[in-house]
């Protein structure tokens, strides 16, 4: 199993070619493909590579699907006794991004139509 660690919109992601994950938005459009080269660490059938703070020559591709609004998030604040009382609600911008392959130094390790092929069930899982 090939997997990638990537760092986008300052958090950490376990990703797989061949799935989709919400990240925070990109300013990129539908259907245009993105190239991730904050990439920490990737394992490549138990080869793993570990870089200080990222891996030279590593890169992830994919192709945004969407852009669209996470689930509402209450934020509410009360002080007892005082008749303070409020309530506020966000919803997070996010970008669904298909993860295509994952490269290193220049050559392919994993791509999506190995992963797709291999387990279809499970290619459709989501953060």
């Amino acid at each position: 199993m090939t997997y990638a660690i990537i760092e986008t919109g300052g958090k950490q992601l376990k990703v797989e070619p061949g799935r989709f994950y919400d990240i925070e938005l990109l300013p990129i459009a539908e259907d245009e493909n993105h190239t991730i080269e904050k990439v920490l660490l990737v394992n490549n059938d138990g080869e793993i590579s570990i870089g200080q703070p990222f891996i030279e020559g590593a890169t992830v591709e994919g192709t945004v699907m969407r852009h669209l609004r996470g689930r509402k998030v209450i934020v509410y604040k009360m002080k007892p006794k005082k008749k303070t009382r409020k309530k506020r609600g966000h919803r997070q911008e996010l970008t669904r991004l298909m993860i295509n392959s994952i490269n290193l130094n220049g050559t392919v390790i994993a791509a999506a139509s190995e992963s797709a092929e291999a387990t279809p069930a499970e290619s459709t899982a989501s953060e």
